[in-house]
């Protein structure tokens, strides 16, 4: 019978691997030529996957929760019209992966990458969230690493996730021993006061070690929530962040009272012509653009030792979701759009975030952000830089306040409207001339706002 294999396609620039998180077709059932099959998650975004071809289901090759890689077969679809369901299982039928491991004493091991997903012992979530596969769960239970040794290792895969080799690495490179130099003490009300901290303040290759957070016992009544998995990345690209990058932030109060009488003004006219709103959150994204042309050190990356400074200007806008997570659509090459160009795709990606209609591609390519931490009433924040940028602002509340105006005349006090911005930088390649200044040219650009100007 003619079968066709549904691999797992490419999803975007540096994701390499995915989550199945919803069969959305049974074994035995009708699937239509672009269809949705199957629901994956990465680190970036949820997405429902097309299926490629059109005919019967009648194998999948990894159950729910199990990590796929790019290019791997994920399904096999009968095009001839056979529904018969093959009576072995995935698990039984899906070639199993051996690897070979060499200790010491130049001994091999074959492990077998366990693909039914449940190695006894290790969980696939670890305490500080992270996800372990089925293949590293299964070599650490063959070679008795232990779940905290486990957390201890600096993964190179996506979001810090360990991968085969870095488990093979460990393995083969492992101490006889982790020594300490603290011990653990457990006030009474749960919270560990002084923390296992490893012996030295490095690993071998120079990185810094990831430190567990501190243990705390529920008290009665008190009701315990498991972190789901957008909370669990997110928790883990903020930790990873201030441990590679120093922050340092600066702060200027911008005076954007033409900006608001003129907002005020067109937004009528604008809903009228182009049929949405228009915020103050495109205007400010226009300054921030302008500025970064004046100071284009600000749009770069660190890679070790090495600055990668970005031909594009992509902003992303961190956007609060029902759910309470957060997650940050980019608007590429904000550079070539004019301030209507700007507020649509605003407001596009904005809604498409809210309905979860966010394509991976969607959330990719940033070179700097942007946080409306003012949305919620806030005058002003310490964002945490979004890697791999360098540089992120937060807009607080606009704010009608009392200042010193100055006039041919004189000074006088006279109601303004104000806001803060919060620019939070990498300290190892921005230091505080060029963060502030870069601060100060956005604070120039929106008081200098021409309330005449036409849309």
């Amino acid at each position: 019978m003619a079968q066709i294999e549904i691999r797992l396609p490419k999803m975007g620039e540096s994701v390499t691997e995915a989550t199945i998180t919803n069969w959305l077709k049974n074994i035995g059932d009708t699937v239509e030529i672009d269809e949705p099959l199957v629901e994956v998650a990465t680190d970036k975004v949820d997405n429902e996957l097309p299926s490629e071809a059109g005919g019967v289901l009648i194998k999948q090759f990894f159950e729910k929760d199990q990590v796929a890689q790019v290019g791997d077969i994920i399904a096999l679809i009968s095009t001839d019209g056979d529904s018969a369901i093959p009576e072995t299982t995935v698990k039984e039928e899906a070639k199993v992966e051996s690897v070979t491991v060499s200790d010491s004493s130049n001994s091999t091991t074959s492990v077998p990458a366990a693909l039914n997903g449940t190695t006894e012992g290790i969980d696939k979530n670890g305490p500080s969230g992270k996800f372990y596969s089925p293949l590293v769960r299964s070599i650490a239970e063959k070679e008795g690493i232990t779940m905290s040794q486990l957390e201890s290792l600096n993964g190179t895969g996506q979001s810090g996730r360990v991968t085969k080799k870095d488990i093979l690495d460990f393995i083969e490179n492992k101490p006889a021993s982790n020594s300490i130099n603290s011990a653990v003490k457990v006030e009474s009300n749960g919270v560990v006061t002084s923390a296992t901290l490893p012996a030295s303040t490095s690993n071998s290759n120079g990185t810094i070690p990831q430190f567990k957070g501190p243990i705390v016992v529920a008290n009665p009544g008190d009701e315990i929530i498991e972190m789901d998995r957008m909370r669990k990345l997110i928790a883990d690209h903020m930790v990873m962040s201030v441990h590679v990058a120093p922050h340092v932030t600066s702060y200027v109060e911008a005076d954007v009272t033409n900006i608001v009488n003129w907002r005020n003004k067109v937004k009528g006219e604008f809903a009228k012509r182009e049929g949405e709103n228009i915020t103050f959150t495109p205007i400010i994204i226009e300054a921030i653009v302008k500025a970064i042309k004046d100071f284009p050190m600000i749009n770069v990356s660190v890679s070790g030792t090495t600055i990668i400074k970005r031909k594009d200007i992509n902003i992303g806008m961190a956007t609060a979701l029902p759910s309470g997570n957060l997650i940050v659509p980019v608007i590429k090459n904000a550079d070539h759009m004019n301030l209507v160009g700007l507020t649509k795709s605003v407001n596009q990606l904005a809604n498409n975030a809210r309905n979860n209609k966010l394509k991976p591609e969607d959330i990719q390519g940033g070179t700097f952000t942007v946080t409306n931490v003012g949305s919620f009433g806030n005058v002003m924040g310490t964002p945490i830089i979004n890697q791999p940028q360098v540089a992120i602002m937060a807009l607080g509340a606009i704010r009608k306040v009392p200042a010193v105006i100055e006039t041919p005349n004189g000074d006088f006090i006279g109601i303004r409207s104000k806001m803060y911005l919060s620019h939070s930088y990498d300290h190892r390649v921005v230091d505080g001339s060029l963060g502030g200044q870069f601060v100060r040219r956005v604070a120039d650009y929106l008081e200098q706002f021409d309330p005449n100007r036409e849309l």
